[in-house]
């Protein structure tokens, strides 16, 4: 059975594995970042055959939430099984670690690694210790909402704003679990305007090539001054930050998938591979092969 088992790749899953070079780099300049930033985040549904093994164990905090069916982590020589309503924050450890998904009836999970400078100083305030055990929730829907606020600012790009924004959630919504007592639902409101428009649809046409001139027509504007309202509220070109999604979703690609640097180019847009491994390395100061290895080895 155990060559059935995997890490990733079931059906419906959401999951975002940022680089490690980008989380290094804003944390060292932004201390907005430094104390506590995401490093992976994701959703799994019915995840049949989940399972994870970390002999080093993990220098991330876990925090997995079960919405349905159940799982199980084992930390050291003492396990726990986890189930509907219920969640577990497992810190940061060099302890034999692993975790999963019951045979029988496989967890739905959302779950966030988390890192930071202190994460001994951060879980010892928190009374977050190895061998807590999971702790029951009712369905946390504020939490829920918060993750996919932090999820949605990731998939939108690696750019500073964004990566802020998911990390102050991240304090967010770790407190809905610590302290659940203390959160109210409350409606929030989306706010609509050309540049969120336009980032969305980019994210849905990563597999095209737009124009400058195309964006800016389907808001009624000129191109020099969508442009302008473009650099404006994400410091970048508007091609530029659509070739960073679309590199961002190729390192999504190379993380989860078994595909060639061919497919993965094919599929964000690049009928040259060799002109995507340049604009890859350009922007990831490594390969596409050397990311794919480096990203297998972490996990």
């Amino acid at each position: 059975m155990e060559k059935h088992k995997r890490r990733d790749g079931f059906e419906g899953q959401q999951l975002i594995s940022l680089p490690d070079a980008v989380c290094q780099q804003h944390a060292k300049r932004h201390a907005a970042i430094s104390q506590i930033y995401i490093t992976h985040i994701g959703y799994f549904p019915k995840a049949i055959a989940h399972y994870r093994l970390r002999k080093n164990g993990c220098k991330d905090n876990i925090l997995i939430y079960c919405l349905r069916g159940k799982g199980w982590y084992r930390i050291g020589k003492r396990q726990f099984t986890v189930g509907p309503n219920q969640y577990v924050i497992i810190p940061a450890t060099s302890l034999h670690l692993s975790y999963g998904a019951d045979e029988a009836d496989p967890w739905t999970i959302y779950w966030v690694h988390f890192s930071g400078q202190d994460m001994d100083g951060f879980n010892t305030s928190l009374n977050i210790a190895p061998f807590d055990g999971p702790q029951d929730m009712p369905l946390n829907e504020k939490g829920l909402q918060i993750w996919e606020n932090m999820y949605e600012s990731l998939s939108m790009g690696y750019s500073t704003d964004n990566l802020i924004n998911a990390n102050f959630c991240l304090y967010h919504f770790v407190s809905t679990f610590i302290f659940p007592d203390k959160h109210q639902q409350r409606q929030a409101a989306a706010v609509e305007n050309p540049i969120t428009q336009t980032i969305l649809y980019m994210r849905s046409r990563l597999h095209e090539k737009l124009t400058v001139e195309d964006m800016a027509a389907a808001h009624h504007l000129s191109a020099s001054y969508f442009s302008t309202l473009f650099r404006k509220a994400t410091g970048m070109p508007p091609i530029d930050y659509f070739i960073h999604l679309k590199i961002q979703k190729a390192c999504l690609l190379l993380y989860q998938d078994n595909l060639k640097v061919k497919d993965v180019a094919e599929a964000i847009g690049y009928d040259d591979p060799y002109h995507f491994s340049r604009l890859f390395k350009k922007h990831m100061n490594v390969s596409p092969e050397q990311y794919k290895a480096a990203s297998r080895r972490e996990g």
